[in-house]
């Protein structure tokens, strides 16, 4: 096991131990992957604790899905299809981060937009986080509920189901995610308080400028 693939796997595990202690997901529920190179994945097993998750709990998988390393009995992560597929659409992904993110999820319940244009930091870094349509988890069709959508956008929600965050790097996934969450978080003690005010219709323009130039304030 070369440095490098020792180095992903803690980082996985510690990422997942961020996940749990901050609610973005709960129980066994959430999985990650992470490209090793051209030719494999590291990926979450299914059914197991993640808070508890260990270094050597994670498996290597091929871009078809198959399983090339792991413990004996552990299997991947039931959201494997949804996994492979950012990897098929998007050549500039090396991290992907599933997971049910409450606040978020519920936006996708209510049936209510992600709240896009309230804060500067999610407009200059996120960009538009599209909803994809309801597919029941762990089926072909959840992939496909994401195919276009992943092609334009790092972030989104999961009708009913969640969040996906993408990144080069397994960190960039959980800032989008944490960044998600406090969005919705944010609406929701708005909408609390009685009134939702949205930015000027120029700075979010000006805001989503530094988003297509790349030139991040945050």
């Amino acid at each position: 096991m070369s440095e490098l693939e020792i180095a992903m796997r803690h980082q996985m595990t510690r990422v997942f131990q961020v996940v749990a202690e901050q609610r973005l997901a709960s129980a066994n529920d959430g999985n990650i992957t992470i490209r090793l190179d051209d030719e494999r994945l590291l990926i979450t097993p299914a059914g197991l604790y993640k808070r508890w998750l260990e270094p050597d709990d994670l498996l290597i998988i091929d871009l078809n899905g198959n399983l090339l390393e792991g413990k004996p009995g552990l299997r991947p992560t039931s959201e494997i299809l949804l996994h492979l597929e950012v990897y098929r659409q998007r050549m500039d992904v090396n991290a992907a981060l599933h997971a049910h993110p409450p606040y978020a999820t519920a936006l996708t319940v209510a049936e209510i937009p992600f709240p896009i244009d309230q804060i500067p930091e999610v407009i200059a870094t996120l960009g538009e986080v599209p909803t994809a349509p309801y597919a029941t988890p762990g089926t072909p069709e959840l992939a496909t509920s994401i195919r276009e959508l992943i092609k334009t956008h790092n972030a989104m929600l999961l009708s009913h189901h969640g969040s996906l965050t993408v990144g080069r790097t397994i960190e960039e996934t959980l800032i989008s995610l944490e960044r998600l969450e406090h969005a919705a978080r944010v609406f929701f003690f708005a909408r609390s308080m009685g009134k939702v005010t949205p930015l000027p219709e120029e700075e979010v323009t000006r805001l989503r400028r530094c988003v297509s130039s790349h030139n991040r304030v945050y």
